[in-house]
């Protein structure tokens, strides 16, 4: 878990990323602000995957969607791998808008690229290949099939969750979502499931127009524990604790999110932190 956050600007928890290891190699999804310095910290931890200097080897990335608190680290996973050493090109995959948001980005740093390509760096490995995803499987390789599935983040915008298929374990991540069909059909039997959820501790103290965002944006502890139940999961994780509406004397507990899906759901879960491994 490199990072667990929310758009909060907590210091204890970077935007959301999760990188997913098999053979020593990483797949991220979502790339929230701070994430390659959580990279570089999991590498100093003992998780050298990620290559040089903690992130060289970061090349493929997934995006569950185009909000902010989950891409503000984009131009940090394009660049600083690259300056670190990275030779190839970065794969991408993501909604509909990941090649604009991309495109926008490269140019906002050419100043940058052209000083940086006149000497010891090689452009052509500072390559982005966008890969704008429909549901179904998007990629695969020796290591993990990985399969969009769509989810259901308010109307606005495009939003998936991914199912990661290894050799010896399931992994699914929800993205940001309200409570899913689609999400239920993916993730039944899975090893992990990392999912999204607020708690109805908090819910209750905001006013009626952001208990109406959370509802139709993201997944309460008691629907999430109904989920689990549906799904048995061997591991539950939760990650991107939702607080969103109420003011800065109710802070977010991990321990009461966790009592709330204990009160139905008697499976394993925990609340993932920055750098927790799994």
């Amino acid at each position: 878990m490199l990072g667990t956050g929310t758009p909060q600007p907590n210091p204890d928890r970077s935007g959301p990323a999760t990188a997913i290891v098999v053979n020593d190699t990483p797949y991220l999804i979502d790339f929230g602000p701070g994430v390659i310095r959580r990279a570089a910290a999991a590498h100093r931890n003992g998780i050298k995957a990620f290559g040089a200097n903690g992130c060289a080897n970061i090349r493929t990335a997934f995006l569950t969607h185009l909000h902010s608190d989950h891409t503000m680290g984009y131009p940090d996973l394009i660049f600083t791998p690259w300056l670190m050493g990275r030779t190839e090109s970065l794969e991408v995959y993501g909604p509909k808008g990941l090649k604009a948001m991309t495109n926008n980005i490269m140019k906002a740093w050419n100043v940058d690229l052209d000083v940086r390509t006149q000497g010891a760096h090689a452009r052509g490995a500072c390559r982005v290949n966008v890969h704008e995803i429909e549901p179904g499987v998007v990629y695969k390789d020796r290591n993990v099939t990985v399969t969009a599935f769509p989810v259901h983040h308010g109307h606005e915008l495009d939003a998936f969750g991914f199912r990661f298929e290894t050799e010896d374990r399931v992994i699914v991540i929800s993205g940001d979502t309200s409570p899913v069909q689609s999400l239920i059909n993916h993730a039944q039997n899975c090893d992990v499931l990392i999912h999204e959820a607020y708690s109805l501790a908090t819910y209750e103290k905001t006013p009626p127009e952001w208990q109406a965002f959370r509802r139709s944006h993201h997944t309460s502890s008691a629907e999430l524990a109904a989920i689990a139940n549906k799904v048995k999961p061997g591991l539950l994780v939760l990650y991107h604790p939702s607080n969103a509406g109420v003011g800065p004397g109710v802070p977010h507990s991990d321990d009461v999110l966790i009592r709330e899906i204990r009160q139905t759901y008697k499976g394993e879960v925990v609340a993932g932190r920055d750098l927790d491994l799994f």
